[in-house]
């Protein structure tokens, strides 16, 4: 199993910690894994992108030139997303910012309220923990089943009162799809 992975979306969405966090899991999952991010110089509302591979075998190339699945969280994302995705691939859109799906037909689209879902939990800050719930079930690549053990070694201790929000909206994400 090899799944490549394009997450795009603005800076201060969580888009990079989506694929750290995405990544951190596959390895406590036992996958060989790559991630590259990439952002602008803005703090928040520059692009913000990062590119990761899970696979239970070794990685030839940490290039993500044609995704299994694309993660597109806001409007601006949506037009390179739909470009690169392979044939027939998987393309999962926050619905709450992006009306539309774009127009291929090949693909494999998964609308996703994040941004709703993730205020109705308590802070639109989670949104990328519901669609990571959603790209694990929709993937199966990571099952996240090791999420809270990483949250606990990714967020400082003043911030594991968040965890709980953090694993409600993960659950919210997959009953989404």
């Amino acid at each position: 199993m090899t799944e490549k992975t394009f997450m795009a979306g603005f800076g201060g969405q969580g888009v990079i910690s989506l694929g750290q966090l995405w990544v951190y899991c596959a390895m406590k999952e036992g996958l060989e894994v790559t991630f590259f991010p990439f952002y602008g110089a803005e703090k928040r509302g520059g692009v913000a992108r990062a590119s990761v591979i899970v696979s239970s075998g070794e990685i030839a190339s940490p290039l993500v030139t044609r995704p299994d699945s694309s993660v597109v969280m806001n409007p601006d994302s949506l037009p390179l997303c739909e470009e690169i995705a392979k044939e027939g691939g998987v393309m999962l859109v926050n619905s709450s910012l992006v009306k539309s799906g774009g127009a291929r037909k090949d693909l494999k689209l998964v609308m996703v309220a994040c941004n709703d879902i993730a205020e109705k939990i308590g802070d639109v800050k989670i949104a990328n923990m519901v669609m990571m719930g959603a790209l694990s079930k929709v993937t199966g690549a990571v099952k996240l089943d090791k999420l809270e053990a990483v949250l606990k070694t990714f967020f400082p201790e003043s911030k594991h009162r968040f965890i709980p929000m953090n694993m409600q909206a993960i659950e919210a994400g997959r009953a989404a799809v």
